[in-house]
């Protein structure tokens, strides 16, 4: 499959990084996390999802949501909640989250980032510790991405994305140890760095787990590693403003049409040509977000043969025509562009 489907969503979906924090631990400690929908507007103002993820540069500890074991992590491991779902890191499974210090946390939020923490006997304040006395250091940080008008790869993934060191690669150590590096020099162009380090290592992260799901998965991701629905995908990818049908489709994947059709509901969970009129809106929201373009090329561009059809179309699935959704969301903008992000309660 010669085009790159999955990074091709990550560009339509805006992934990016933000918001960093460097968090040592001694003695019994546990940190919690809020869900991501009561954190996103404050640490990423303006993203519709937000995934909370930790490197672990030194020591051990346990990551856990609720209704899932939790999960042991090691020196090397990287674990992501891709779901935004609240968590637990924590010296041991089942601690009680340590009590913050919110007003002292606020001041420090303009800070050069990446802000330093310690949690320590069930006290949390701003500060590092010395790295020769930390028992457990973590770098952690957000990824934001758009979720509407749509997104298949995020419920693909599972609540807690564990990235074992044994699996994660000699890179992926370097990425740790550069992060170390950027919070503890803290120079010029740190940001920027551990924002691009931190999508590296989640596109990563999300290829290891597709290379390790069982042969008889289901769900996007999985539609990408099968030969047909995923040539199918890469298709419609490479060419939405093609006039596709499940007949021209099956013809280029070599498969019967009915044959196509049921094998794309079983993996991706709607038919081919659902999926390409949600693509083909998510290239248009994007277009419309990020350039000033005219509505009618941008319909013309995914693939509409009119302005008033691509407006319908938009308006079913986002619920508003397109060029009030490009003026609230340029609204939005405007209204959040001084908000600092913080830190999770």
């Amino acid at each position: 499959m010669s085009h790159d489907t999955l990074s091709d969503l990550l560009r339509a979906v805006r992934l990016r990084g933000a918001a960093f924090f460097y968090v040592s631990f001694r003695g019994h400690w546990s940190a919690g996390a809020s869900a991501a929908e009561e954190i996103a507007q404050i640490v990423m103002p303006g993203c519709d999802h937000v995934m909370e993820y930790h490197m672990i540069a030194k020591g051990s500890g346990w990551a856990a949501v609720s209704g899932l074991p939790p999960v042991r992590l090691g020196t090397g491991d990287v674990v992501i909640f891709p779901q935004g779902d609240s968590h637990v890191l924590s010296s041991a499974p089942g601690l009680k989250p340590a009590k913050g210090n919110p007003e002292l946390l606020v001041t420090q939020a303009n800070q050069q980032k990446p802000l330093p923490v310690f949690f320590h006997e069930g006290v949390v304040d701003v500060g590092a510790l010395p790295v020769a006395s930390a028992d457990a250091i973590a770098i952690c940080g957000f990824l934001g991405c758009d979720l509407h008008p749509f997104n298949p790869l995020i419920t693909a993934l599972p609540r807690i994305l564990h990235l074992p060191a044994s699996r994660a690669g000699e890179w992926v150590a370097r990425v740790i140890e550069q992060a170390v590096l950027e919070s503890s020099e803290r120079r010029p162009g740190g940001d920027a760095v551990l924002e691009r380090l931190s999508e590296m290592m989640f596109v990563d992260a999300a290829r290891r787990y597709l290379d390790s799901l069982p042969q008889d998965s289901v769900g996007w991701l999985a539609g990408l590693r099968d030969r047909f629905v995923g040539s199918a995908l890469a298709l419609m990818h490479a060419q939405p403003a093609r006039s596709w049908s499940v007949d021209d489709l099956a013809h280029e994947v070599g498969l019967s049409r009915s044959s196509l059709h049921e094998r794309f509901v079983q993996y991706v969970g709607q038919p081919p040509m659902q999926y390409l009129a949600s693509w083909r809106i998510q290239l248009a929201a994007r277009r419309l977000r990020e350039s000033s373009r005219v509505v009618a090329d941008i319909a013309l561009e995914v693939g509409y043969e009119s302005e008033a059809a691509f407006a319908r179309a938009f308006k079913r699935m986002v619920g508003v025509p397109p060029a009030a959704w490009r003026k609230a969301q340029a609204n939005t903008h405007r209204e959040r562009a001084g908000v600092m992000p913080g830190l999770p309660a």
